[in-house]
C-alpha cells in the first residue's frame, strides 16, 4: 500500500469501516474515535466512573494488534524509546483533554464532518491553527531528542496489554465495567469491531496514515500525500452517510457534540498543538507503540489517563457544552504545551532542511 494510490485506499477502508460500525451499532459520528474509544475503555477498567462511556472497545485492541502482527512481518518492529517519555506523557495527557473539550479526536472530526456536523468545522480550523503553531516550534529547532533501542521483549508488552484487554472484554469479570446508556452502549458486534480495528491497524501500519501529518505536511512541503488519505476518510464516510442515511447537515442536534464555537476551536487547537511535539496523532500513537516505539506506548498511557481526568474532574464536554472546569484545563493544556515547546528547542538544529521533523519517525 504504498504511494498516493495506496493513502487514497487506506483512508476509504477507514471511512467505510466506520459507516459500517454505525451501521452495526457505534454511536452515530463514531464509528471510528480513538480519543472517544480511548476514553471508554479508560472506563471500562474503571479509571474513571462515568456509567455512560465504559466499555473495552475492540477497535483499538484490533489496531494495536492488526499493526503489530503486519511490522513483524514486515520487518518494521523494532524495540526503542528514552525520548522525553515524562513529557511526552504530559502531551499525551493534554491531547485527550483538548480532544474531550471538542469531543472527538482528529479521526472523529473528520466523521463528523462527513455526517453533516457542521460544529465540526471550527474543529477543523482550530485544530489547523494548533498544527501551525506546532510548526513554528517545529522550523525553530523543536526535539525531545533521539530515541534508543531496547531488549525486543519490551516492545512485545503493548500488544500483549491489548490481548490482555480482549481476554477481559470476552471474560468479563466483576472489575470491568460495561456501559447499559450512553455512547458505552453503543457498540457493534464485537467480532466486527475488533475485524474492524485488525483491518486500520494494518493499513494505517503501511502508509503512515496521520491526521496531524497530513495538514502539517500540506503546510510545510505544499506535500499532499498524507492529506489524501484524510480526503479520502470524508468523502467515503460522506457517501456512506447518504446511503444508510446518518447524515444529518447543520449545528443544532448532532450526536454527541456542542455548538461553542470557541471551545470547539480551542480544544482541537490544543489536540492539534500536541500532536505535532508528539510526532503524530492518537491513531498514528497507537500504530508505532504496536510497532515498538516505547515512547509512544508512554503517550498512549498519557492518553489513558488524560481521559480518567477528565471524566473524574469535570473537564470532558458533553451535548450541553463544555464545563467550567473543562475550559479552565484547556487553557492550562495550551499554556503547559507551550512551555514544553519553548524548553525543548534546540537551536542550534537546522531542522527546516530535511526530514528531522518528520511524523512517526
Amino acid at each position: 500500500m504504498s504511494g498516493r494510490k495506496g493513502i487514497i485506499l487506506a483512508g476509504g477502508l477507514v471511512g467505510f469501516l466506520a459507516v459500517l460500525l454505525v451501521h452495526f451499532g457505534n454511536p452515530v459520528n463514531m464509528g471510528f474515535c480513538i480519543a472517544c474509544f480511548i476514553r471508554d475503555m479508560a472506563g471500562g477498567l474503571g479509571l474513571h466512573r462515568a456509567g455512560v462511556v465504559q466499555y473495552l472497545r475492540p477497535e483499538i485492541i484490533g489496531m494495536a494488534v492488526g499493526a503489530w502482527l503486519i511490522s513483524i512481518y514486515k520487518g518494521d518492529f523494532k524495540a526503542r524509546g528514552g525520548s522525553s517519555p515524562f513529557t511526552r506523557f504530559i502531551l499525551g495527557f493534554f491531547v485527550m483533554i483538548g480532544a474531550l473539550m471538542f469531543l472527538g479526536c482528529p479521526l472523529r472530526m473528520v466523521l463528523r464532518l462527513a455526517g453533516g456536523d457542521l460544529t465540526a468545522l471550527l474543529g477543523l480550523v482550530g485544530f489547523t491553527a494548533g498544527i501551525g503553531l506546532g510548526i513554528v516550534f517545529l522550523n525553530k529547532g523543536f526535539t525531545l531528542k533521539k530515541t534508543y533501542s531496547l531488549n525486543k521483549a519490551e516492545g512485545f508488552l503493548f500488544p500483549a496489554m491489548q490481548i490482555a484487554f480482549f481476554i477481559l472484554l470476552i471474560a468479563a469479570p466483576a472489575f470491568i465495567f460495561f456501559s447499559e446508556s450512553g455512547p458505552g452502549s453503543m457498540r457493534a458486534p464485537i467480532a466486527l469491531a475488533l475485524i474492524a480495528g485488525l483491518l486500520v491497524g494494518v493499513v494505517g501500519q503501511r502508509t503512515r496514515m496521520c491526521t496531524v501529518g497530513g495538514i502539517r505536511d500540506f503546510i510545510m512541503f505544499k506535500d499532499t500525500h498524507l492529506i489524501s488519505g484524510f480526503l479520502s476518510i470524508l468523502a467515503v464516510a460522506l457517501v456512506g452517510n447518504l446511503i444508510t442515511g446518518n447524515f444529518n447537515l447543520g449545528f443544532e442536534g448532532q450526536p454527541v457534540a456542542h455548538n461553542d464555537w470557541l471551545w470547539n476551536f480551542l480544544g482541537m487547537a490544543l489536540a492539534g498543538f500536541g500532536s505535532v511535539l508528539l510526532g503524530g496523532c492518537p491513531l498514528r500513537q497507537i500504530i508505532l507503540s504496536a510497532e515498538g516505539n516505547i515512547d509512544s506506548v508512554i503517550t498512549f498511557l498519557g492518553l489513558l489517563i488524560g481521559a480518567a481526568f477528565a471524566h473524574n474532574f469535570g473537564l470532558a464536554s458533553s451535548g450541553a457544552g463544555p464545563t467550567t472546569n473543562g475550559k479552565v484545563a484547556v487553557l492550562i493544556g495550551l499554556a503547559v504545551v507551550l512551555i514544553v515547546g519553548f524548553m525543548n528547542m534546540d537551536r542550534s538544529a537546522d531542522v527546516t532542511m530535511k526530514g528531522d521533523v518528520k511524523l512517526g519517525a
